[in-house]
């Protein structure tokens, strides 16, 4: 396994031009892995213990750093992330940040899950980011107040150990904890700024909320379904076809580029648990010009089952919410969309309710992981 890259030191003074000309960044292998503290599954950072310079909220947007040379208020220059003050000794004799001095964050995740990789993106720091970070992680039922997670009572577990990051970075750490965790403390040492924060994990859903909820969608992100593959992401990830909530423009879909073959693009999913599939939505909001033409789907029982076709290849319409009763329920533990012959969706919907086998798998692995 190749080791995770390490960024470290001062970026260069902004120059000119195009500000992430000289970003440095990586493929980092956790990427793939859906965002847990995504804004759009709820995630939020709920308290930090300072944010003179620009608001702890920043960490969340979904949207990369933007960075504005001329742009300046009251307190100094407007950062597009979260940044703090600059720490200062004990006295004349001592004016430098003592070693264990830090700025926090508490970030509650949209989709609580285990983690197995973070981004700490230092994107326009340059001269003002962190000396190093560290993360834990702990898992807290129902909705903690912020004095409620700093309480003596409440463990943490460290994701990240204290490391030293880089200025103009995405500073990329695999973690290995299986352990479900609701909320995050970031730690910067000893101040400094933070562009974006990314939690990549697995969702682990509550067995007992899906329980009571009965039918519900089998294959949403923050059900704890997932994307396993797809054939084309040149436009956009495949996940947001699962996330919650209609598309509200047309890149918070999936599209694929252009085919001039005779093939077709598809996406595979893992289901929750095993379910029962009832009902099924495919919706092309915002693709007018672009959107499949027609669409098929079909399930899988097991990992070495056959794909048995639910939804036989049916014409779509352009920014059209199409829903579909099935004449009888159909059991599978992965799902997949064919779309012909390209273009995109941005949303599929899987009604159902878990089987009982399906309930009790998904019951074990919470309480496995700590749930």
């Amino acid at each position: 396994m190749t080791a995770t890259p390490r960024f470290t030191g001062d970026a260069h003074p902004y120059g000119g031009g195009d500000p992430y000309a000289d970003y440095r960044t990586a493929d980092f292998p956790f990427t793939h892995h859906a965002d847990l503290a995504d804004r759009r599954l709820g995630a939020g950072v709920i308290a930090a213990n300072d944010e003179f310079f620009a608001q702890r909220e920043n960490l969340l947007v979904p949207e990369r750093a933007e960075f504005d040379p001329e742009r300046f208020g009251h307190k100094g220059k407007i950062m597009d992330g979260w940044e703090t003050r600059r720490r200062r000794g004990s006295s004349a004799d001592h004016p430098w940040p003592a070693a264990e001095d830090h700025d926090w964050a508490l970030v509650r995740l949209g989709a609580p899950g285990v983690i197995r990789g973070i981004v700490v993106d230092t994107a326009h720091f340059r001269g003002n980011y962190p000396q190093a970070v560290s993360v834990e992680g702990t898992s807290v039922p129902g909705t903690p107040s912020p004095e409620d997670l700093l309480g003596d009572d409440v463990k943490w577990t460290t994701l990240v150990p204290r490391t030293p990051v880089g200025g103009h970075a995405a500073n990329g750490f695999e973690v290995s904890v299986e352990q479900r965790f609701t909320h995050l403390r970031v730690k910067q040492h000893p101040d400094g700024g933070i562009a974006r924060l990314r939690v990549h994990g697995e969702v682990v859903p509550d067995p007992a909320w899906l329980a009571v909820l009965g039918t519900f969608d089998v294959v949403a992100l923050e059900n704890g379904g997932q994307v396993e593959d797809a054939s084309n992401l040149f436009y956009s990830p495949a996940t947001n076809t699962i996330q919650p909530g209609r598309s509200r423009k047309m890149d918070d879909g999936w599209e694929t580029r252009r085919r001039r073959d005779q093939g077709h693009d598809w996406i595979r999913y893992r289901l929750v648990a095993r379910s029962r599939i009832r009902a099924i939505e495919i919706d092309t909001a915002y693709l007018k010009g672009n959107s499949a033409g027609w669409a098929s789907v079909s399930v899988r029982d097991g990992e070495e089952g056959d794909w048995q076709e639910i939804l036989p290849r049916t014409r779509l319409q352009p920014d059209t919410n199409h829903r579909f009763v099935l004449p009888a329920p159909a059991v599978g533990t992965h799902a997949r969309v064919d779309i012909f012959p390209d273009g995109g969706i941005s949303r599929l919907r899987l009604h159902g309710s878990l089987t009982d086998e399906g309930m009790s798998r998904l019951a074990a692995r919470h309480q496995e992981l700590g749930g």
